[in-house]
């Protein structure tokens, strides 16, 4: 007797999906955290900000796309300024957007720019602890 497709991959196949809470938890991040002990507050700080910026830069040339082809009445009306009035709510959209927590993209930049700086941060380090050591 033949065993239809979804007979032989039952037992592989979970039965139940990961709940939204589990997809959603945060993740521990050892690399980050340990980045995170290198890096001043201050630089933290910086980088969380440009990475929100850098995220409500990405979102307003999404937004803007996705506007560019609406014509006709609407809040601005069918004027010649309408495109500028249209750009400048554009982009108090995105950066509204971003600072509320965006699509995840600043989240990643932070992580990156962290790293970065915990890196060269340990290369500059290192390399003035070896210059100190060695004698002349």
């Amino acid at each position: 007797m033949a065993t239809s497709f979804v007979d032989s991959y039952a037992g592989r196949v979970p039965l139940s999906m990961p709940s939204a809470a589990a997809k959603t938890a945060p993740r521990t991040d050892i690399e980050l955290s340990e980045a995170l002990t290198k890096v001043s507050p201050k630089a933290q700080a910086k980088a969380k900000a440009t990475a929100t910026d850098f995220e409500a830069m990405f979102l307003n040339s999404m937004f803007s796309q996705m506007t560019s082809g609406v014509k006709g009445e609407g809040p601005f009306g069918d004027t010649p300024g309408t495109g500028v009035w249209r750009s400048m709510l554009t982009e108090q959209y995105s950066k509204n957007f971003a600072k509320a927590g965006g699509v995840g993209i600043s989240n990643d930049v932070f992580r990156t720019l962290i790293l970065q700086q915990a890196k060269s941060s340990n290369s500059s380090s290192n390399s003035a602890s070896s210059t100190s050591t060695a004698t002349p």
